[in-house]
């Protein structure tokens, strides 16, 4: 079976075997009905969505197989000219049934809570930058300039409200700070409950060990990677970290380019975060990093060490180290 799963419905292809496709239409509402339709040798297949994961519990122990499909990786949906979704339904069964399907992890549902709690910080940390900005800007044409890490504090702010331009853009002005304060507040409290949640996890104190990563980064960074057992070595890792580069093959030559960036845009930046502070802490990263900054330039130094540091992270998680001497590279390992 081939689904093609929206907010309020989902259409249903099935390939019975005998070179006929039936095509069935269910609302959400019956999606409880759906899954008690199904038999035990069926299979299904599903790209992930907004709601994949509704429909997953609603399935899970009634079919043989659910294939949770990467719609990144699965291009033929996304780049067919016949957009439809009884066609989308009936391609997603046809490459289940030759098993060629980009299956995509399903995280336990702590797990995926922890996730969905750092991308609403991720989300709020970026609207304050934008209005704090924005801040910036009103001031900046009249002359005023603040310091590059300007209204990073309250009391800057209450600076920020103190000046008299003009009455309409007080009001602006005061309006925005309003606006700053509350997303800070709102930040603060997911920060509370995302350090909280991450330290019921084993792995959380591991990464904690790594000096340069903290309460906030580990539980990111355990939300993004989940269970580290998923992958086979730090490479597949790498990869859906989308910190690996482009490789490209003509005839008999590779090239490596740029990184691919198909991975967690917030782990890779919570990772180069990270990395840098470890430096501090490592002479080995620091080394590495000032070697790499002399060749090919600053930028690409920190994804470099963004990447070393992954690989670090990873042996520490699957061997189970926690660290005592980060910078020594000493530690124990959990019985």
């Amino acid at each position: 079976m081939g689904v093609d799963l929206h907010r309020n419905r989902f259409t249903v292809c099935t390939l019975p075997g005998n070179g006929r496709a039936y095509f069935k239409t269910w609302s959400i509402g019956r999606l409880e009905a759906f899954a008690k339709s199904l038999r035990a040798d069926d299979r299904i297949a599903v790209e992930m969505t907004t709601n994949t994961r509704l429909f997953v519990r609603a399935v899970e122990g009634r079919a043989e197989r659910t294939v949770v499909v990467d719609p990144w990786k699965f291009k033929v949906i996304s780049a067919s000219t016949k957009k439809t979704d009884k066609n989308d339904a009936e391609l997603l069964a046809f490459f289940l049934s030759k098993d060629m399907l980009p299956e995509i992890r399903m995280k336990d549902k702590e797990l995926e809570k922890l996730h969905s709690l750092a991308q609403t910080r991720d989300k709020l940390v970026k609207q304050r930058t934008q209005l704090k900005n924005k801040i910036n800007n009103v001031f900046a044409g009249y002359g005023i300039l603040f310091k590059r890490e300007g209204l990073s504090s309250d009391a800057q702010l209450r600076e920020a409200l103190e000046y008299d331009i003009d009455p309409v853009v007080n009001v602006e002005v005061k309006v925005l700070v309003d606006q700053v304060r509350s997303l800070t507040k709102s930040i603060r409290e997911l920060e509370e409950v995302i350090k909280k949640e991450g330290e019921k996890h084993e792995a959380h104190g591991i990464l904690r060990s790594i000096k340069g990563i903290g309460d906030l980064g580990a539980s990111i960074l355990l939300s993004i990677i989940g269970d580290v057992n998923d992958f086979s070595d730090e490479k597949k890792l790498a990869a859906y970290f989308g910190i690996v580069p482009r490789v490209s093959n003509s005839n008999e030559t590779t090239r490596s380019g740029r990184i691919t960036k198909h991975g967690s845009k917030l782990g890779r930046t919570m990772l180069v975060q990270c990395a840098l502070i470890a430096k501090r802490y490592s002479s080995f990263l620091a080394g590495f990093h000032e070697r790499v900054k002399r060749r090919r330039g600053g930028g690409k130094a920190n994804i470099a060490l963004a990447r070393k540091l992954l690989g670090i992270v990873y042996r520490a998680m699957k061997n189970r180290w926690v660290f005592t001497d980060f910078g020594k590279f000493q530690y124990v390992q959990l019985a």
